[in-house]
């Protein structure tokens, strides 16, 4: 039986990484003013790039119904079953939307991620690995949702900016933080983006405490895969999160650039690091 992993846009790969693990996707559209362009099309320095000339934030749009049930009816030209792995529930009607349309289906199979971004990421590779050992859909998709719960996804901001001005922080907290130099983390926690730690200084070495503390406080993660994923970054931001998770024991470590849905919300100089966080499976 030929089963396919599938996902969107947030999952926030490179096609080498979705290549080599047999992941399509469908993409957000991403708005600057009255263009539309793909998640994709644009890349996250553009995107920034409009926002400083313009001052104005991008919008994001999810696929809607009709979009995943072309995306579905088209792969399952080539496929038997479908498990596709969703943006959270709790920050997009994507996958309210994929649910809908799989119903069109017999054997499209949509898993909340309650995640973003790599997270997403960690859930697909696991689906395709059960794949690969030649489990049956149903039993891909429960072993997969049962996964979801211990996603540890979370990363740290530079500027509260994009927050403020896309109506997620208050005033009084954004020009708080800009004075005091406070570079919050942020948590997916039950699907949704909250507020966590704050830190303050220069962002090497917020980087290094913020892994330091996330490795400390998800202190059983399975060390098979981990990922650094960022909007931007300076090269002494990356190797400190690279140092982190290879003194924790990450056997596999892959860096990926935010795509155009996720930056459009958090801004530059935003890195987090993502894994599961239940040993070994």
């Amino acid at each position: 039986m030929k089963i396919l992993v599938t996902a969107e846009s947030t999952i926030d790969l490179p096609n080498e990484i979705l290549d080599e693990f047999n992941i399509k996707t469908t993409p957000f559209t991403v708005i600057l003013k009255d263009k539309e362009y793909k998640d994709g099309e644009i890349t996250t320095p553009q995107i920034f790039e409009f926002v400083e000339k313009n001052n104005v934030l991008p919008k994001t749009s999810a696929v809607n119904v009709e979009q995943y049930q072309q995306f579905f009816a088209e792969n399952l030209k080539k496929y038997d079953a479908i498990i596709h792995i969703s943006l959270s529930s709790q920050i997009s009607s994507a996958c309210q939307n994929a649910i809908e349309a799989s119903q069109e289906f017999m054997d499209v199979y949509v898993v909340d991620s309650l995640s973003l971004s790599t997270g997403i990421a960690l859930l697909a590779i696991y689906a395709k690995k059960l794949v690969d050992e030649g489990l049956e859909p149903r039993e891909i998709y429960e072993k997969t949702k049962e996964r979801v719960k211990n996603v540890q996804a979370s990363f740290v901001i530079e500027r509260l900016d994009y927050l403020y001005k896309g109506g997620r922080c208050s005033a009084i907290s954004y020009f708080g933080a800009n004075l005091l130099k406070i570079r919050p983390q942020i948590i997916v926690k039950d699907g949704k983006m909250g507020p966590y730690k704050k830190y303050r200084g220069n962002m090497d070495k917020v980087v290094a405490n913020y892994c330091q503390d996330t490795l400390k406080e998800f202190n059983n993660p399975d060390l098979s895969l981990g990922f650094i994923t960022y909007t931007t970054a300076t090269p002494e931001m990356i190797e400190e999160a690279k140092k982190a998770l290879q003194n924790r024991g990450f056997k596999r470590i892959v860096e990926t650039h935010a795509g155009g849905t996720i930056a459009s919300h958090c801004g530059e100089h935003t890195l987090g690091i993502l894994y599961i966080n239940d040993g070994m499976k």
